[in-house]
């Protein structure tokens, strides 16, 4: 790779002592990662070869060639900073595309693709208007992510992933459709490798995440922090070589079901795969097809699979050695990493095959070598154990907020490391990317033996997307809308006002919902059982104090939606979580052993149960002399939920008005006394215009 080209691999320091010299640096790196780009795509010797899908899960390549140069007006005119588009239609076209699909949701639009000439003539107008951009933006140092410079580096750093992932798709044409580049020149040494091995690595305590007083810049998946325990394990001290990952081929592996996951058995009945998608045998001979050719099958690189492929192997590899053989996890691929102190951009030299530094390919697996192991970053990506999340505390940036939320499914696996191509932000240790586990990147793998179920190294928080269970999310740990208390808070601090209790051991929160009146009795009670009898709401509460986090969406307007989480250390409940057992159950059918109560707190529940009278008849069982029951609810009786034989109030009686709090006074009167009446409102959001504002009135009771 010529010395222009690789200034355009490293990412920027967004500190400086001179904004001017950052603002030349902004325009410089931005230029060279253009032109960068735009060097790849001359490895195509015609434009027909533009317009086919060598990969039928993604889009032709005209399409990458014009969204990178799409993507800055879009963030722009997003941000506010521009007023004026330069082409509707393509800024609409180029946009965003099912760029992530599987084969059972193939998208097979057929679009009215503009000419090559057309694009360039538009790329070229993109590049003049963010050069104009770049040189008469405001710039203060450091760059924030609030700051118009920071949609400079986000496009940049985006052109820099489609320049790798689009060298993958440009992989798959046919080799009549491209030419050997100079500036993009394979590695030429190949041999027999040496055979790999299994190195003993200390577990230890790791902290991951990217603070946000980092100086380079990030996306909002590598963001906040999340610890995780690793135990001692042993990793292979080379990526699995096309010589190993040969063995498993050769001993029919791709026809063996038992290695293979039932989503693994799925894509090998969709593509009848046997091999590897960069390999082909002719003749007896094993080819490997590299950027712009087709070379005999190098022994020493690294294998290049998907991530289903890399862990038959290693269920295969299992069955061989009778051990605990699997893909590392993230966490355990930094406690590797910290064997390389420096990271980019701060590097005098690239210490792997990575930063297109050295070659335009794959090289052998054991030219680089740090902490006794090789290709710690760099060569190729490496596969892991781990489903991407976001640690605690994530956040999405306000203009690229689905960069990395529909990942957040259980369906995307993290690579690590970086590859060949891998330049700016994904060469950096901190960097975080994931696809779907049948897609292919220029990723490897290696692995690793070790006993700790990888799932404790992992925190998968998916996004709750169901609209009546992300609504009372909102509803308890959401904001206040209108200057109206959080229901749940003031629900809990109002009947405490009002009752004086000698003991606070033992309450019952029933109906308990997503639970944070639960929480907040914890804050007064030494044990709260939480009880609900939607089984989901309970999953909600359980979740949050497991995971000590818990996101979700809620709806903005039409399909619009807006991110929001929630954890237990800003809520303050950290302290208090171990004290509240949350259990599914029925308010009508209590089990003997929820008793002994010295508070009932029965928020919002009695219109919804299908005979209230017979739970408020009984509960007096359940609760210790001296205490109190409370019960709040709008009464809003409705027959889906009630029978109107069993309503206790909103009624006519003997011709005469009869209210639900006269219905509770003639239910509770023989057990318990009337201590205070209250009005307690609250505000159920629906959308980002539309509210209800409700009134719950409070009744507390004290037992005799």
């Amino acid at each position: 790779m010529e010395n222009r080209q690789r200034k355009a691999t490293r990412t920027l320091w967004l500190t400086g002592e001179s904004a001017e010299r950052k603002r030349q640096e902004l325009k410089d790196a931005f230029n060279q990662t253009w032109q960068l780009y735009e060097s790849l795509f001359e490895v195509i010797n015609n434009d027909a070869a533009f317009f086919s899908k060598p990969e039928p899960l993604r889009h032709p390549l005209i399409f990458y060639y014009g969204h990178t140069a799409v993507f800055y007006i879009n963030k722009l005119k997003l941000g506010k900073y521009v007023d004026q588009r330069i082409n509707e239609h393509f800024e609409s076209m180029f946009a965003i595309g099912v760029d992530e699909m599987s084969w059972d949701d193939l998208n097979d639009n057929h679009y009215d693709w503009p000419s090559v000439a057309e694009v360039k003539h538009y790329r070229d107008q993109v590049a003049a208007l963010v050069n104009a951009f770049i040189e008469t933006m405001p710039l203060e140092l450091p760059i924030t992510a609030a700051d118009p410079a920071w949609v400079i580096l986000m496009g940049i750093e985006h052109e820099r992933i489609h320049l790798e992932t689009s060298s993958v798709i440009i992989r798959q044409l046919p080799l009549c459709d491209v030419s050997p580049h100079p500036n993009w020149q394979p590695c030429r040494d190949s041999c027999i490798p040496a055979d790999n091995q299994l190195l003993s690595v200390s577990g230890e305590t790791i902290i991951l995440g990217k603070p946000e007083s980092d100086p380079t810049y990030g996306w909002d998946n590598e963001y906040g922090e999340q610890c995780f325990q690793v135990g001692n394990f042993k990793a292979a001290k080379y990526l699995v070589s096309n010589q190993e990952y040969l063995a498993f081929v050769k001993a029919d592996g791709y026809r063996q079901p038992r290695y293979w996951n039932e989503e693994g058995k799925a894509w090998l009945a969709y593509t009848q795969a046997s091999m590897p998608r960069f390999w082909r045998l002719q003749d007896g001979a094993w080819l490997q097809r590299n950027l712009s050719e087709e070379i005999p099958l190098p022994l020493n690189w690294p294998v290049e699979v998907n991530q289903l492929e890399a862990k038959a192997f290693c269920n295969w590899k299992a069955e061989q050695k009778q051990a605990n053989i699997r893909l590392l996890t993230e966490a355990e691929w930094y406690v590797l990493r910290q064997s390389i102190e420096e990271d980019s951009p701060a590097w005098h030299e690239p210490p792997g095959n990575i930063e297109l530094a050295y070659y335009a390919s794959s090289c052998p697996v054991d030219r680089f070598e740090h902490g006794g192991f090789c290709d710690i970053v760099g060569n190729v990506w490496q596969w892991t154990e781990t489903c991407i999340d976001g640690f605690q505390g994530f956040a999405v940036h306000p203009l690229y907020d689905d960069f990395s939320t529909p990942t957040f499914d259980g369906k995307h696996n993290l690579i690590k490391g970086g590859s060949w191509i891998s330049t700016g932000n994904e060469s950096i240790k901190s960097s975080r990317y994931a696809f779907r586990r049948h897609f292919y990147q220029h990723a490897g793998f290696r692995y690793v033996e070790s006993n700790q179920n990888p799932d404790s190294m992992t925190s998968l928080n998916i996004y709750e997307t169901d609209e009546l269970i992300s609504q009372y999310l909102e509803f308890h740990y959401g904001d206040e809308y209108f200057s109206v208390p959080n229901f749940c808070i003031n629900g809990v601090k109002q009947c405490l006002h009002e009752i004086q209790l000698n003991h606070q051991g033992k309450a019952l929160d029933i109906g308990c919902s997503v639970g944070r009146a639960s929480f907040e009795l914890a804050r007064h009670f030494a044990q709260v059982d939480a009880i609900d009898f939607s089984a989901r709401f309970i999953q909600q509460a359980y979740s949050l104090t497991e995971q000590g986090e818990k996101r979700y969406t809620i709806r903005t307007e039409g399909d619009l939606v807006e991110f929001k989480s929630i954890t237990l250390d800003e809520l303050g409940y950290s302290s208090v979580a171990d004290r509240i057992n949350f259990v599914q159950g029925d308010a009508c059918n209590l089990k003997p052993q929820f008793s002994g109560y010295d508070l009932v707190y029965a928020s919002n529940l009695i219109d919804r149960l299908n005979d209230p009278k017979q739970f408020l008849s009984t509960i007096h069982q359940r609760i210790n002399h001296g205490g109190y029951l409370v019960v709040t609810s709008p009464y809003t009786w409705l027959e889906e939920y009630t029978d109107k034989a069993k309503w206790l109030g909103g009624i006519k009686v003997n011709g005469e008005n009869f209210t639900t709090l006269d219905g509770l006074t003639e239910t509770l009167i023989p057990h318990f006394e009337l201590v205070a009446v209250k009005e307690i409102p609250f505000v159920i959001r629906e959308t980002k215009r539309k509210f209800q504002h409700s009134l719950s009135e409070m009744t507390i009771w004290r037992k005799r």
